[in-house]
């Protein structure tokens, strides 16, 4: 990675949310190992299967991991000194301290050399002066069955900050308070003033700079990621961005078709496996059970619905006192095959919010 990239983020940790910011575990459901093992693979994680990389983690993913994982070895890699140790402070201060933090570059061979079950690179590889060698180094990196999470920038998503990105380098614009005197001097309707009133990042100095500022982006159309996928090694298995196809083929074909018209459904997020097994729909002897992320969290007690965060930021899920009643069932594993229709057709969207995991019955 470069060392432009690597100044960048000495000089602006991103995101910066505050220390004392928190997170809920039942809003970690979708970073849950068990749950993505069960949803890739149709079966649970062995116990000595638990190793997650967070490749370029920043200054806060390394936290909500840890949540959603307690039991699980989480190794947290970024080539930013201040953005490992912001991420180290923010663990800590939450009573995490199994995250083991490395200062590296992913595309270094000798940089965590070892196999992992679950990789995160959310928001890293259009980062990268050549992505496909950061995939690779992923792919590399992949346990067998092992499942890699992934977001690029997509070109038609990234239209107006590209845009005023390219402006502000030809400029020569290179601080935030520049930017920010820029937007408050811009005119009403400007495509300055009209993309800092449409997003939240212009009201962080790290986000103006991540958004703004960053000296190395690279934007994607649909094929261009399919095609680095399919130079990787690695096999796609589903994109999670909001409103995605279960089918891989007929979301890009989707996608192919907005991208006529210069849209996008946003980034492109897309979990990606090495030799996984799939899910097990539909067979009689499998099993469900809770996301172990709920445990707790689905008392009686609870008079106001409870709302849970999806993945991949497609909105919340509200759970009214009937719904917490039903998925309770499960805190203890069910067969399928025990279950009527209707209730089988609530399971069915349980495990797609992966609130349920689906996994095959190990026993004779």
């Amino acid at each position: 990675m470069s060392t432009k990239v690597r100044e960048h983020y000495e000089k602006h940790p991103y995101p910066s949310y505050p220390l004392i910011a928190s997170v809920r575990r039942y809003d970690t459901c979708h970073l849950n190992l068990e749950s993505l093992w069960g949803r890739f693979n149709g079966k649970l994680p062995d116990q000595k299967i638990k190793k997650i990389l967070i490749a370029g983690c920043g200054s806060f993913a390394p936290y909500p991991f840890a949540v959603a994982n307690p039991d699980a070895e989480i190794t947290a890699l970024d080539i930013s000194n201040k953005s490992l140790n912001r991420a180290k402070a923010h663990c800590l201060l939450h009573g995490h301290f199994s995250v083991r933090f490395c200062r590296g570059d992913l595309i270094d061979a000798t940089v965590c050399n070892s196999t992992f079950d679950m990789l995160d690179a959310f928001g890293i590889l259009h980062h990268l002066e050549e992505p496909l060698a950061g995939l690779k180094a992923l792919a590399e990196r992949t346990a067998e069955n092992g499942i890699v999470r992934v977001m690029v920038y997509s070109r038609y998503a990234r239209r107006d900050e590209e845009s005023i990105r390219r402006a502000l380098k030809l400029l020569g614009v290179e601080s935030v308070k520049k930017v920010r005197d820029m937007i408050a001097r811009s005119g009403a309707g400007s495509r300055l003033r009209s993309y800092a009133g449409s997003t939240c990042e212009t009201r962080f100095s790290s986000g103006i700079a991540d958004a703004l500022l960053h000296p190395c982006v690279k934007s994607f159309r649909i094929d261009e990621l399919m095609d680095i996928v399919s130079a990787s090694g690695l096999t796609p298995l589903s994109f999670a961005h909001e409103g995605a196809l279960d089918s891989i083929e007929q979301e890009v074909k989707r996608i192919r078709e907005m991208e006529r018209k210069h849209l996008s459904p946003g980034n492109f997020i897309l979990y990606l496996g090495k030799n996984c097994y799939g899910e097990c729909i539909g067979e009689e002897k499998s099993m469900i059970k809770l996301n172990q992320c709920l445990d707790g969290f689905l008392g009686n007690f609870r008079f106001r619905p409870l709302q849970i965060g999806l993945h991949s930021g497609r909105g919340k899920k509200v759970l009214d006192r009937r719904a917490r009643k039903f998925l309770r069932r499960f805190a203890k594993p069910n067969r399928w095959s025990d279950l009527d229709e209707n209730e089988k057709l609530v399971v069915e969207q349980q495990i797609k919010s992966m609130l349920l995991i689906r996994y095959r019955d190990r026993t004779p």
